[in-house]
């Protein structure tokens, strides 16, 4: 029986035609998922740059939001249409170009990623990690901050709560990816920007909104003890467990 976590990871990052079971490249070489991955440390003041950057300048959807499990934290972007690999990697370079010019090349981590033996893909989200004891899991933009010094959950987490954070997301259509891109094309590497096919204009951007400000409900309580400076940080990310549930 399929689960609804499983039918939104298909919706929005899962090829027609794997080249092998549960895999996000399919046989021709094509992906829909893009995965942007920042590590040592797993900023979120630097990556939500890019977050918010897609949507308020380029007019993308919003990105899922993703702790590795191990030492990063990631931006999943969902694609309408299937890729060439090195497409889909030449668009995130572009985004790394624009937004995290100034950090080190060795904290990014773009995939698909091309290695020896071929194009290898981000491991799905969520999972448990070969220490058997941490896990990947999709998370909420205003918890991203409490995980930069643990980007993982000791727990697993659960799938309903998995599935209505990817719920809302919508995948990038081509007409926007290529308007953005042009407009990235500027910021581009002249690598980069031979793989980055042009477009003629570029939407004009949506204004960008974060956070609630109000404590009314039960979540807005665990959203307080969250963002509390003073609250021991054991009970901070508690109260972000308890949100991801």
């Amino acid at each position: 029986m399929t689960t609804r976590l499983q039918t939104e990871f298909q919706r929005l990052y899962e090829p027609d035609q794997p080249a092998a079971p549960g895999a996000l490249i399919d046989d021709q070489g094509q992906v829909r998922a893009a995965v942007l991955e920042l590590a040592g440390p797993a900023d979120w003041a630097a990556l939500s740059q890019v977050w918010q950057g897609v949507q308020a300048q380029l007019g993308w959807p919003a990105p899922a939001i993703a702790v590795s499990g191990t030492d990063g934290l990631q931006l999943w972007f969902s694609l309408r249409q299937p890729l060439p690999a090195a497409q889909a990697r030449a668009l995130l370079q572009a985004l790394a170009d624009r937004w995290l010019a100034d950090l080190r090349p060795q904290r990014l981590r773009l995939w698909p990623n091309e290695a020896d033996s071929g194009w290898q893909h981000a491991a799905r989200v969520p999972a448990q990690q070969a220490d058997g004891i941490n896990w990947s899991a999709f998370i909420a933009p205003d918890l991203a901050p409490l995980f930069a010094d643990t980007p993982w959950l000791d727990l697993p987490p659960g799938d309903d709560g998995q599935a209505s954070l990817l719920a809302p997301l919508a995948s990038l259509s081509a007409g926007p990816r290529q308007s953005g891109l042009a407009e990235l094309r500027p910021a581009a590497t002249p690598a980069t920007a031979a793989n980055v096919p042009a477009a003629a204009s570029t939407p004009s951007a949506p204004a960008f909104h974060s956070g609630a400000t109000h404590f009314q409900s039960p979540r807005d309580f665990l959203l307080a003890v969250m963002n509390d400076a003073a609250v021991p940080l054991a009970l901070r990310i508690d109260a972000a467990k308890a949100l991801l549930g």
